[in-house]
């Protein structure tokens, strides 16, 4: 089997500028070379990417299903099928996430993940779970099942953190009591803390970045801005996101959570160094309107998919969105008017410097694993490459492999 790729008449999203009609040469799934002119090499495939263009792969930070699966199915069929799904839509990585649930149910859903990363060969790769709650606050749960909504316990995280080694990041709300000691734990075994679900106020996210919360989980969504409290206003999350300069943000740009005035906004004050987007997607992405749940299928919650977004059954509140990763860039680039270099930035080099795999992803650079999407002026997506392997190809793309 040739472990060598070369693509050919591609304009090149590289960190730095576009190469138009450039060329990028795999071996062994590593990009070894890029150059403006085609790279001369023998006994390789060739992949015409006829003009389109050619961008790292998506990483997505933060998603719970697709396809009509949730990650919390318990089920290695559900992981493998989700990451096969949104490897469609060009994500080439991602941090499968839980909700709010029992102890049992995460260390349950820990395991199916770890075996499901050993037999991933065909989908987005895994970059390590994200758990998110059970530790938020009452008054900003969302769609977040109540039932399973706790304050930070040591002798928990602690248990659910003999596994750290497969989780990348976990969810919390900094407000609640022990969640500095939490945060301080999680740092010591190698898990990114991040605030969610949260009423805090300036003074507690001042306080908890300083003990390594460092990333708000889905902006604006579930968080508070200004309050008053016996008539003296609050700063509150999201004045904090603004304020502190090195904290990073997550949004789910799909135009509706977060509309295109608002995602310029972020953009005009954080920059795209700071911003990753992400899907938020629960099992409903990439299927028809209608009604699904959210989480388990056993103790999820209910929702409707409808207007491009999941709704809870009141229509009190969304509960997840249906977005997938091409989606998200269309947004940002053609309604939020962001360019596409700026763009693809969010949803790929920011989102792998905030996970610390960044030496290996995120940028189409030499020595980098060669997860790579091609994609049309519409961003419509036309394949998807991970680490050298073809994983999804648009029927209408007319894929060309030439022998030298």
């Amino acid at each position: 089997m040739k472990n060598k790729l070369k693509i050919i008449n591609g304009n090149i999203i590289t960190p730095y500028k576009l190469i138009e009609g450039g060329c990028i040469l795999i071996e062994d799934g590593k990009i070894i070379e890029i150059n403006r002119f085609d790279i001369d090499v023998n006994d390789a495939e060739i992949i015409d990417a006829k003009g389109n263009y050619v961008s790292p792969g998506f990483i997505d930070l933060h998603v719970h299903g697709g396809g009509g699966y949730d990650f919390m199915d318990h089920s290695e069929e559900a992981f493998l099928s989700i990451a096969n799904l949104h490897a469609q839509y060009g994500t080439t990585a991602m941090c499968p996430t839980t909700l709010t649930s029992l102890k049992e149910d995460l260390i349950k859903t820990l395991h199916f993940y770890e075996k499901a990363n050993e037999n991933n060969h065909s989908g987005a790769q895994f970059l390590g779970m994200h758990i998110e709650g059970p530790y938020f606050s009452m008054q900003q749960r969302g769609a977040q099942d109540p039932r399973y909504i706790r304050a930070p316990d040591p002798d928990e995280y602690k248990e659910i953190l003999r596994w750290a080694h497969l989780i990348k990041r976990w969810s919390a709300a900094p407000e609640l009591d022990g969640a500095m000691e939490f945060a301080r734990y999680l740092k010591s075994v190698g898990v990114l803390p991040a605030i969610a679900h949260t009423d805090a106020i300036y003074e507690d996210v001042q306080e908890a970045f300083e003990n390594g919360y460092t990333l708000l989980t889905h902006f604006y969504s579930a968080m508070s801005g200004v309050t008053r409290r016996n008539a003296y206003r609050y700063a509150g999350v999201v004045e904090s996101g603004y304020l502190i300069d090195e904290l990073d943000l997550e949004i789910i740009a799909d135009g509706i959570h977060l509309p295109p005035p608002l995602l310029k906004l972020i953009y005009k004050i954080k920059g795209p160094s700071r911003v990753a987007l992400i899907t938020d997607a629960m099992r409903g992405a990439g299927m028809g309107e209608g009604e699904s749940i959210l989480g388990d299928l056993k103790n999820g919650v209910k929702v409707i998919i409808e207007d491009g977004v999941a709704k809870l059954p009141d229509r009190s509140a969304f509960a997840g969105s249906v977005a997938t990763a091409d989606r998200l860039v269309r947004t940002m680039h053609f309604d939020a008017g962001i360019g596409l270099l700026e763009t693809i930035q969010m949803i790929t080099a920011t989102p792998a410097r905030i996970l610390n795999v960044d030496d290996k992803k995120g940028s189409i650079s030499i020595g980098k694993d060669a997860d790579i999407v091609l994609f049309d002026r519409n961003i419509k997506i036309l394949q998807t490459i991970i680490k050298g392997k073809s994983i999804y190809r648009h029927e209408e793309f007319a894929e060309r492999f030439v022998e030298n």
